[in-house]
Formats: C-alpha cells, sequence, structure tokens
C-alpha cells in the first residue's frame, strides 16, 4: 500500500490569481504598468530609499520564467511608487538570461531558479560585470498531468526518471504495466532554462534529460499543453502549478514519510522536500551605483520576507532578509 499523500496549498488563490492576471496582460516582456504597492515588514529601516519621487530611468530585467511572476508584481508596484521608472521584465529562462542579457550588459537584473554557473560567471567577469546573488524564495517543482490521468496517484524519482531520460518510456504503460497503453505526451522548459537545469540534476544525476519533445519559456504553453491532453506530463514552477491548478493536477511525489504535493507550506515544512529549491536574483554590482536600481533592489529585498506567498512561493525568513539588506547596505558604503 502507498503511504497516503500530503496536500495543503498554503495561498490565497484568489490573491494569487489576481497577482498573475496583469502578467498574461503584459506578456512575455515589456514595460510594468502600476500597482498597489506591497508594504514590507523590513520597509521601516529603509523608507527615505523607497519614497524618492526623483526616481527616474530604466531597469532591465531578464532571466527565469519561474522567478518572472514575482519580480513582474515588484516592478508594477514600485513603478507605481516612482512614475518615472520603467521597470522591464522578460522570460528568458536562467540560463538564457544570463548568457543573453545579463553577462552581455543588457540588463542590471537576472531572475534564477538555480545559482549562477562557473561558466556564467566567467562570461560575467570577462564584461567586467560582478553578479551580486540574493536568495528571495524557494519554490516546489511540480509535475503536473491531465486531471483525467486519475491512474498517476504517486510517483517515484526512478519513475521520472524513466520518463524523462533520453530513450525513456513512450507509453504510460512502459512505467507501470497497469497503467494504459497510451502515448505520453511531455512538454518542459528547454535547455536554457533553470527549471531544466534543476530536474536534470534532482531526478536524472545519471541520465540525460530528454528534449524530443514540445520545450518552452512559457510555462503557461506548458500548462496549457497538459491541460488539453489526458495523456500528457509536464513540470514547472509552483506558482505556474497554482495558477493553473483548475486545468492541471499536481503528481504527488514519493518522500521518505510519504507521498508528499507540491505546496508552499510543503515546501516549507520539508514535507515536499525532493524537489523543492531556493530561487535567487542577482543584480550587476556597478549598477546599484544608479539610485534607482539601488531602491528597486532594496524594495524587492524588504518585500521577500511576504511578496513571495502572494506568488505562490515561500519567503525568506525575517533573518534571511537582514542579511540581505545588510550586505545591500555594506555593497553601497563601498560605493
Amino acid at each position: 500500500m502507498k503511504p497516503p499523500c500530503r496536500g495543503g496549498d498554503g495561498a490565497s488563490r484568489r490573491g494569487f490569481l489576481g497577482a498573475l492576471g496583469a502578467a498574461g496582460a503584459v506578456g512575455l516582456a515589456g514595460c510594468l504598468g502600476s500597482v498597489g504597492s506591497v508594504p514590507g515588514p523590513t520597509a521601516s529601516r529603509t523608507a527615505t530609499a523607497t519614497t524618492d519621487d526623483a526616481l527616474s530611468g530604466r531597469i532591465a530585467i531578464a532571466g527565469s520564467s519561474t522567478v518572472y511572476p514575482l519580480t513582474l508584481s515588484l516592478g508594477k508596484s514600485f513603478s507605481e511608487a516612482h512614475p518615472d521608472v520603467t521597470v522591464s521584465v522578460a522570460s528568458t529562462g536562467t540560463g538564457g538570461g544570463f548568457a543573453d542579457f545579463f553577462c552581455a550588459g543588457r540588463t542590471v537584473v537576472n531572475d534564477a531558479s538555480r545559482a549562477i554557473e562557473a561558466d556564467e560567471r566567467d562570461a560575467c567577469a570577462a564584461a567586467g560585470i560582478g553578479p551580486v546573488e540574493f536568495r528571495i524564495a524557494t519554490d516546489a517543482v511540480s509535475v503536473v498531468v491531465n486531471p483525467d490521468a486519475d491512474w498517476v496517484d504517486c510517483l517515484t524519482l526512478s519513475e521520472l526518471a524513466a520518463i524523462w531520460r533520453v530513450g525513456g518510456a513512450s507509453s504510460w504503460s512502459d512505467v507501470r504495466p497497469e497503467w494504459p497503453d497510451e502515448p505520453i505526451r511531455l512538454a518542459g522548459p528547454t535547455t536554457a532554462s533553470g527549471t531544466f537545469d534543476y530536474f536534470s540534476d534532482a531526478v536524472l544525476p545519471s541520465a540525460v534529460q530528454r528534449t524530443d519533445h514540445l520545450t518552452t519559456e512559457q510555462d503557461t504553453v506548458i500548462a496549457k499543453t497538459v491541460g488539453d491532453s489526458p495523456h500528457a506530463m509536464g513540470y514547472f514552477g509552483l506558482a505556474y502549478y497554482l495558477q493553473n491548478r483548475d486545468t492541471v493536477r499536481a503528481v504527488p511525489i514519493s518522500e521518505p514519510d510519504g507521498c508528499a504535493l507540491p505546496s508552499p507550506a510543503n515546501a516549507k515544512n520539508g514535507t515536499y522536500d525532493t524537489l523543492s529549491r531556493p530561487l535567487y536574483v542577482y543584480v550587476a554590482r556597478e549598477a546599484l551605483s544608479r539610485p534607482e536600481v539601488a531602491a528597486f533592489v532594496r524594495y524587492y529585498l524588504e518585500r521577500s520576507t511576504s511578496e513571495p506567498a502572494v506568488v505562490g512561493y515561500v519567503p525568506v525568513t525575517e533573518e534571511a532578509a537582514a542579511d540581505n539588506l545588510d550586505r545591500l547596505d555594506a555593497l553601497l558604503a563601498d560605493g
């Protein structure tokens, strides 16, 4: 008998959809409009930095599709507070953001669903760019199927590997004989995605992840593909599962204490640990000399104890946020 599955979404679905609705209207990339500012618990320590009406300029951001909705939400509220500052956000994948934008000097912030790699740091250094890392949330990568795929009750990592490796399962019955003899239709991120990299490391440490299926940097496309096909499977960040849970179903993953569903609560308490991961923003050290960039980064870090929960992720602790802000203050003091 399989262990019981553990649920609990841990975040307001209505609040999540409200925050993400603007993202769909804005599209993959573009200038951000205005929404209400979200006060942060540490805002009092730097109130003047985020209420200076003299701020102006453009802040260009690219990178992770997973972090995209969080940065989009904060960028919009920051622009409302500072109408002369334009914040633009593009969903390009973590690796695509580093290679094509951040290390090329085209953006000053890179959203990342994994830590920067050595070759990316070297490329930035060669271009005179110093990436500064801030951890801003925790994600629970969600494997999703069509709601009609009721035979998928729980998956082990070895079963996930059998599906997603090169030369892997072509039909559901290849995974378990009692499952339907129907082709598995896969949809997932591209190789430029930090989520692709993370999934490879977590699920396929000794194999190569397949790409002979639909790959995209638009997680909503993955959700639609799975929602439209009863035999499909995909994976993406938790925020996109919560946004699309009327049309896709999250698969419980086998954990030491039982099969667990992805949720903010389960990622926070360690029940859903196997596919939980940190999320980051990287800031170009040199760009912190620009007042609008420094103010935006401070604004982002102040709200990292609350805003991730609105979008569907686990916020950082007050202590972690304070450490981030202390590091930012030290960088600014060094000039």
